[in-house]
């Protein structure tokens, strides 16, 4: 489940002249510039600040623990879907302990002494739906830089690659940037009539 800060409002492309429609998001979104393909990449903002983009380890349950903290209440509702005061040692575990064989996990981290994640995005995969649901959370202090963006694009791309049919999550229906950066990127909103407040949003791959 889901969410991108209140902060990460959708800012208008600044390539784009007044008048004319801005490149397509999957475009604009592959831009970051990539220095490699291997485990760990080194991607920039569109500040100049560098980050490693890497799979989620064991070991990076404290960077974990300590970005939950720094987040709002908000934040942490649009990303949970409720009130939570800490990451509990279950859920730790949880998050920081991937099975890639049904799950991509893909954290953006502030290399240094003490280094510092900054954004995670998830897609958990159901075999029997050829489906997987996917969750983002990027930090406040960085967002707007196009990391979101890249993020799902990221997903949307390893989903198909495991040869499933879809990339969906639930949405609180307040939360306008994440809907908006999803339909950028060809996701379709739908009800969730199970779930009062939020949609679901879809994208066929």
């Amino acid at each position: 489940m889901v969410l991108l800060p209140a902060s990460t409002l959708v800012q208008p492309d600044p390539d784009a002249s007044a008048g004319f429609l801005p490149r397509p998001a999957s475009e604009r979104f592959r831009r970051l510039p990539l220095e490699n393909e291997a485990a760990i990449e080194r991607v920039f903002t569109r500040d100049g600040r560098a980050l490693q983009l890497r799979s989620i380890r064991p070991s990076d349950a404290p960077l974990l623990q300590r970005c939950f903290l720094r987040l709002s209440p908000l934040e942490v509702r649009r990303r949970f879907m409720h009130a939570m005061a800490v990451l509990s040692p279950a859920m730790l575990q949880r998050l920081s302990h991937v099975d890639p064989a049904h799950e991509t996990a893909l954290a953006l981290i502030e290399a240094g002494p003490l280094p510092e994640l900054h954004a995670v995005a998830r897609a958990y995969v159901d075999a029997t739906t050829l489906s997987a649901e996917f969750s983002l959370m990027v930090e406040r202090d960085w967002s707007r830089q196009g990391l979101g963006g890249m993020l799902m694009q990221r997903l949307i791309d390893d989903t198909r690659a495991r040869g499933l049919q879809e990339l969906w999550g639930y949405v609180l229906v307040e939360n306008e940037p994440m809907m908006r950066l999803c339909n950028q990127l060809g996701f379709v909103t739908r009800l969730a009539p199970q779930e009062p407040g939020t949609v679901v949003l879809s994208r066929a791959l």
